[in-house]
């Protein structure tokens, strides 16, 4: 068995790597961190895990000794207990963006903070497994990705590498009320979302440095001359249900390829087999729905080329709290130590 920790159990990532994990045959969970409910057993604070493995762990301001630690905790705080847990030669997979950018000056910009830990950013890995896998293995610090860019990546990824699309993409998303956290909001307030849908971040959301940053560099790995061009408009939007997101891709179809694309059937095609032996990618024969994903670790993906227009379709969805977070996490953990990529991580989804 292998002692894990998770820092701020009490946040939605963090229960639901404690459900995920409820089922998992070698992580143990034996330390879990949250201020707000110190000296508290999990009981007392989630009635739903009674009768479970967790029902009387007691919460802590601070971690236990572990091999693995999972931390969900804000944006800052988490590089801060990064550096803590490394030094103490803790496996990290962080669920926060203090890892996910290359460059230390886009915090600020983005994040409007300077990164307590730049030196870690060299060695930090974009925890994709998709993408990563190989360095993910052989990783101390993993930075798992961001719930919008996890969809709109995937989505995107193997249609720059096959070089069939031009530069502009715009990426039209929608996310449930969960993944802006479980801290309560005017904009997340039940009676502010319900039979209401808003778009916002429309100058600029936080996710974009980061799929711009992974789809640029998955351009420029395939040779791409739009590796350093790309121009992405990406406007994310709430709406009132409580997990999933949903992203649609378009992108003008380029004619002066070598291997051009021009029905759906082809950009089924090169979807299959770009993700062939992928585990928790599926591409699907008609547009998705989030609730075909809602408690599972699957990404469904479906192309298609509009040939009025010429352009590229890819519809993706996810559950951002498993796919978009914490099943995410264990998937990386697995990697971490050498475990089947898949265990502990449900392919089902809950229905209806």
């Amino acid at each position: 068995m292998i002692s894990t920790s998770i820092l701020n159990v009490t946040s939605y990532t963090g229960l639901e790597l404690l459900r995920l994990l409820s089922q998992h045959p070698t992580f143990n969970v034996t330390s879990v961190t949250a201020r707000s409910a110190a000296g508290k057993t999990m009981t007392e604070v989630f009635p739903q895990v009674h009768g479970s493995a967790f029902a009387s762990l007691s919460i802590t301001e601070e971690p236990e000794q572990t091999e693995l630690a999972f931390v969900c905790l804000p944006h800052t705080a988490a590089a801060e207990s990064a550096v803590k847990l490394l030094q103490r030669g803790t496996k990290v997979v962080d669920l926060s963006a203090d890892f996910r950018l290359r460059d230390a000056g886009q915090y600020s910009t983005w994040y409007r903070h300077t990164h307590p830990a730049p030196a870690l950013l060299e060695t930090a890995i974009y925890g994709l497994c998709e993408r990563y896998r190989s360095r993910i293995e052989g990783a101390s610090l993993i930075a798992n990705p961001g719930c919008y860019a996890t969809t709109a990546i995937l989505a995107l990824i193997p249609a720059l590498a096959s070089g069939i699309i031009g530069s502009d993409i715009i990426i039209d998303a929608k996310s449930g009320a969960s993944g802006a956290g479980r801290t309560p909001t005017q904009g997340t307030h039940y009676t502010e979302i319900n039979e209401d849908v808003s778009a916002y971040s429309v100058t600029g959301h936080r996710h974009l440095p980061e799929i711009t940053q992974e789809l640029e560099a998955a351009a420029r790995e395939a040779g791409n001359s739009l590796a350093n061009g790309l121009r992405i408009t990406f406007i994310p939007h709430m709406m009132p249900m409580t997990r999933g997101i949903l992203a649609t891709c378009y992108a003008d179809v380029k004619r002066d390829t070598p291997h051009p694309i021009s029905t759906t059937a082809e950009a089924r095609a090169l979807y299959e087999e770009f993700y062939a032996n992928e585990p928790f990618i599926r591409i699907v024969d008609s547009p998705p729905h989030t609730k075909w994903t809602y408690g599972s670790n699957l990404c469904l993906i479906y192309p298609m080329v509009d040939t009025r227009t010429g352009r590229l379709l890819v519809i993706a969805c996810l559950d951002n709290l498993v796919k978009g977070a914490a099943g995410q996490a264990l998937q990386n953990a697995n990697l971490l130590f050498g475990l089947p990529e898949t265990t502990g991580l449900p392919l089902m989804a809950l229905y209806p």
